[in-house]
C-alpha cells in the first residue's frame, strides 16, 4: 500500500493525516496546537509540525507529502532564509490603513479588481507588506523573499536552504494580492508599489499537480494549497455546491470554470488548486461567535444549541451583529459587535442564544449573496468547520440561507485534500485519485426571510461603519 501524508497548518493547529493513496483512507493522524495571537514565529509551527508528524507515527513510509495552510501570513526572509519578523497573520488588522491607502494609490477597487482580481483589506499579504515598508522599514530592508504559511512549511520539509527554491501554489498565491489567478502571473508591479519600491523573491508557482521538491527521506512534495482550497479537493465541490465554512473565520466559497470580478471587493477572485477557479467571500467572524455567546450564557456548545432550538425563528425581534472582532466583509476593522431589539419579553438565554446563531448565518447569508452576483448557481450548501458541529446552527442554517444544507461527517478536510493533492502528484495523471466522498448528513427547512430583513435593518447601526 503506498501511503501520502496530508498537512493542515490552521491559525490555531497543526492536523496531519497519513492515507492510503489509492483509496483516501485514513491510516493514521497527529496534531498539536499553535500559540495564540495574531502573529506567530514561524519556528512554532515548525515545532507544532513535527510534534503532530511524531504523533501520526512518523512520516518515513511516505511517499508524498503536501501541505495546506491558512491564507495570506506574511512570512518574510532574509537572504540566508532566516525569520526577520514574527508572521503576521491574515487576521491582524494593523495593515487597514496601508490596505485603503493602496486601493487608492492604484486607483481604486475596481483596479485591483481587473488587475488581480482581489481588493486589498487588512487580511491580504499585499497590506501587510506595505505596513512592514512603513512601519519597520529596517525589517523591510533585511527582507530578500516573501512567503505564505504553506510555502515555508513545504520549503522547510524539502532538503533545500536556498529562498530561490520556494514554491507555492495558484491557490495560496492568488491571496497574495499581487498574483493574478486569471492570468497565472505574479505582478510585481503592485509588490513594489506596496513594499516602497523593494525587491523581494517570490515563490515559483508549481502547476496544480507539480512537485516542489523532496524531503530528506525522499517523499515527493506536492504544490500544497491555500486551507479553503484543500477542502474544496477534499469534498470534491462541483457546480451548484457552495461551501460554507465556519472555523476561526466565516468563509463562502465555490469552484468556477470563469475568474470573476467584482470592483466593490466582496469577492475576492482566488484560484483552485486543480486549476479552475475559487470566488470567496471571507469574513473575520466566524465560531468564535458561539464560543463567545456560550461563555456569556455560562453553557456548553450542546446547552447553547438546545437553547437556540428553543427560540422561534427571528428570536422574537432580538438581533445580534456579530462583528466582535472588528469584519473583513463589509470592510469594518473598526467595527463593534451589538445587540438590537432588546426587550423584556426577549431577554432569556434562548433569545440571545438564537441571535447569535441567526447573527452569525445573516452575515454568511450575504457571502453567498455576493457570490450569486458573480454567476455562482447555489443547488445546495455544503457546512464544514467547527461551527458545524453546532445542531443548533446546522438545523437553522437552512432558513437563514433559503437552500438545503449537507453537512459532511466531521473530518479533517484541508489535510484530506492536501493528502489527496500528495498522492495526485506521485500519480502525475490529468485529474486527481477518485476517493471516497465522506457521509453527508441532509438539513432542510422552510425559508424565514424576515429573519435577514431583520438583519439588514440594523446590522449598520453600529461603530466603525466608515
Amino acid at each position: 500500500m503506498t501511503l501520502v501524508a496530508g498537512i493542515d497548518s490552521s491559525t490555531q493547529s497543526c492536523k496531519v493525516l497519513v492515507c492510503d493513496a489509492e483509496t483516501g483512507r485514513i491510516v493514521r493522524e497527529g496534531r498539536a496546537k499553535h500559540p495564540p495571537g495574531t502573529e506567530v514565529d514561524p519556528a512554532l509551527w515548525e515545532r507544532a509540525l513535527a510534534e503532530s508528524i511524531t504523533d501520526a507515527g512518523g512520516l518515513d513510509d511516505v511517499a508524498a507529502v503536501s501541505v495546506g495552510a491558512q491564507q495570506h501570513g506574511m512570512v518574510c526572509l532574509d537572504e540566508a532564509g532566516r525569520v526577520v519578523r514574527p508572521a503576521l497573520l491574515w487576521n491582524d488588522i494593523r495593515s487597514a490603513s496601508a490596505a485603503a491607502q493602496l486601493v487608492d494609490e492604484f486607483g481604486g477597487a475596481a483596479a485591483w479588481a481587473d488587475a488581480v482580481g482581489v481588493v486589498p483589506l487588512a487580511a491580504i499579504t499585499v497590506s501587510k507588506l506595505r505596513w512592514l515598508a512603513d512601519t519597520e522599514p529596517a525589517n523591510a530592508d533585511r527582507t530578500a523573499a516573501v512567503c505564505l504559511p504553506h510555502d515555508w512549511l513545504s520549503w522547510k520539509l524539502s532538503t533545500s536552504g536556498d529562498i530561490v527554491d520556494l514554491g507555492t501554489d495558484r491557490s495560496d498565491a492568488s491571496g497574495t494580492g499581487y498574483f493574478s489567478a486569471a492570468t497565472g502571473e505574479y505582478r510585481r508591479d503592485l509588490l513594489a508599489l506596496a513594499s516602497r519600491d523593494r525587491d523581494y523573491v517570490l515563490p515559483q508557482v508549481a502547476r496544480p499537480n507539480g512537485a516542489l521538491g523532496e524531503t530528506s527521506w525522499g517523499a515527493t512534495i506536492g504544490p500544497g494549497a491555500g486551507d479553503n482550497a484543500g477542502a474544496a479537493i477534499a469534498l470534491d465541490v462541483g457546480d451548484g455546491d457552495v461551501v460554507v465554512s465556519i472555523g476561526t473565520s466565516g468563509v463562502v466559497s465555490a469552484v468556477s470554470a470563469v475568474a470573476p470580478h467584482d470592483p466593490r471587493g466582496f469577492v475576492a477572485g482566488f484560484a483552485d488548486a486543480t486549476g479552475r477557479h475559487l470566488p470567496l467571500v471571507c469574513t473575520l467572524n466566524g465560531a468564535r461567535v458561539l464560543d463567545a455567546a456560550a461563555s456569556m450564557l455560562n453553557v456548553d456548545y450542546a446547552e447553547l444549541s438546545r437553547l437556540a432550538l428553543s427560540c422561534p425563528p427571528g428570536a422574537d425581534g432580538l438581533v445580534m451583529v456579530p462583528y466582535l472582532e472588528g469584519e473583513r466583509t463589509p470592510n469594518r476593522p473598526l467595527a463593534t459587535g451589538a445587540i438590537h431589539g432588546l426587550r423584556l419579553a426577549n431577554s432569556t438565554p434562548a433569545h440571545f442564544a438564537r441571535a447569535a446563531v441567526e447573527g452569525l448565518l445573516c452575515g454568511l447569508a450575504e457571502g453567498i449573496d455576493h457570490l450569486v452576483a458573480q454567476g455562482v448557481n447555489v443547488r445546495r450548501i455544503l457546512l464544514v468547520g467547527g461551527g458545524a458541529k453546532s445542531e443548533a446552527l446546522c438545523a437553522i442554517a437552512p432558513s437563514v440561507f433559503g437552500a438545503p444544507v449537507a453537512v459532511p461527517q466531521p473530518g479533517e478536510y484541508v489535510a484530506t485534500g492536501a493528502a489527496r493533492q500528495a498522492a495526485w502528484t506521485l500519480a502525475g495523471t490529468a485529474e486527481p485519485p477518485r476517493w471516497e466522498h465522506p457521509p453527508f448528513g441532509t438539513y432542510e427547512a422552510e425559508s424565514v426571510p424576515s429573519i435577514r430583513e431583520r438583519y439588514a435593518e440594523v446590522r449598520n447601526l453600529t461603530e466603525g461603519t466608515e
